[in-house]
């Protein structure tokens, strides 16, 4: 919107965590034309949206036809969004939604709250309810930041001069050395918000032995309500052949750990903290990070903040199609992506990072947009070994270093 200025615009992405940081381009666009940047999110993706540069403040609805475990649609909880819509009084409105989505809820609610002018990608007669229906080519797979950024610039709003349209996070980002160590590590983030979309947990900890085996530090992370799967996860390796008791005690130098006393050249097994196959230990680091454990468990230990920051430490992610995965994305670390084509890779995989795309993309599955996997023994991802998410964490951590 050049040489001009809106006073408040309000932008709505009502779904997850990992859709809300793939509106940050789009939000920046109209935070650059706009006096105030007004971020309507429902409650998965309000951490994500207090993390975005160009939002002035965030406001929360669930969204019925939205939501995945949606509330009632009545009267009264119309209400609540048109008082919030009431007191926002934006000049303008941007609905953001994915391909699947309709726009035209939220554009009806916003009209009845008198907001003027409204924008939406709609493929549907919208009548009154949108001044702007911009209508895009949905055969192509064009990836979600840049689709939301085309509706963003055709109603006016362009990105800053020098800004990529990359994805992007508020900084500076909380310290969290002194939960991870020094940075290096390898993240491995094995929950997702929909069973569809997830790898196998047998398989996630055989990961785990394996990077550790080809001497990687590993960070398994997750939420409060996925802390029995980070500790299955970060404590199976001791399901697949790692020795009980502690191996490692030595220091993280320049060139890696040391080994432990005992092992040889060709067994890089570091084991500090495995008891039985449980969980690995978690804690333990001195500030000058010269207290090291091959794997740390922080499932439910981390805000989303602090979540963000864990991985901008990373030398790569492993994770599935969800949230961090995004999140990665935005603090510029590199993404070995388990992505179950229940959804294109094309939109959702990580944006603007290096990234190594696994799982058949081909399979039954495709396009469904399922929650829960409809073909038995889950082939799409089930077929991925371990050893090409190794593999393809070494091509990724290469490709940070030659970055730096």
């Amino acid at each position: 919107m050049t040489g001009t200025t809106t006073g408040t615009v309000l932008v709505a992405r009502l779904d997850d965590a990992g859709d809300v940081l793939l509106a940050g381009p789009a939000i920046r666009a109209v935070a650059e034309g706009a006096r105030e940047v007004v971020l309507l999110v429902g409650p998965r993706g309000r951490a994500a949206g207090e993390l975005l540069p160009g939002v002035s403040r965030v406001v929360e609805w669930r969204t019925p036809w939205i939501d995945p475990e949606p509330l009632p649609m009545t009267g009264p909880y119309a209400l609540r969004l048109l008082r919030i819509l009431r007191e926002t009084a934006p000049e303008q409105a941007l609905i953001l939604t994915s391909f699947q989505q309709s726009p035209l809820p939220l554009a009806l609610l916003l009209k009845l709250a008198g907001t003027p002018r409204t924008a939406a990608i709609c493929a549907d007669y919208a009548g009154s309810l949108l001044d702007l229906r911009h209508v895009v080519d949905e055969t192509v797979d064009v990836p979600e930041a840049e689709r939301m950024l085309g509706l963003a610039e055709a109603a006016g709003f362009d990105l800053p001069p020098g800004d990529t349209g990359t994805l992007a996070v508020r900084r500076p980002l909380p310290e969290v050395g002194y939960l991870t160590g020094p940075p290096g590590y390898v993240v491995v983030h094995p929950g997702v918000s929909a069973q569809a979309r997830a790898w196998p947990v047998t398989s996630w900890a055989r990961v785990v032995q394996d990077l550790v085996r080809a001497g990687r530090r590993v960070v398994v992370t997750g939420g409060r309500g996925e802390r029995a799967l980070t500790a299955r996860v970060a404590g199976g390796a001791g399901q697949h052949g790692l020795s009980a008791g502690s191996a490692f005690t030595g220091q993280w130098m320049a060139g890696g750990p040391t080994l432990a006393r005992g092992l040889t050249e060709d067994e890089r097994t570091l084991t500090d903290g495995w008891v039985e196959g449980g969980a690995a230990l978690t804690g333990g680091w001195e500030k000058n990070g010269s207290a090291g454990r091959s794997v740390t468990d922080l499932g439910g230990r981390t805000t989303f903040a602090e979540l963000a920051a864990v991985l901008a430490g990373a030398s790569a992610v492993v994770v599935a199609n969800t949230g961090p995965a995004h999140l990665a994305a935005a603090v510029g670390t590199p993404v070995v992506s388990l992505f179950a084509p229940v959804v294109p890779a094309g939109r959702w995989a990580p944006y603007g990072v290096p990234t190594v795309v696994l799982g058949d993309q081909q399979a039954p599955c495709r396009g469904t947009q399922a929650r829960v996997c409809p073909v038995p023994g889950h082939p799409c991802l089930s077929s991925v070994p371990s050893e090409q998410v190794v593999e393809a964490v070494t091509r990724l951590v290469f490709a940070k270093e030659d970055v730096k």
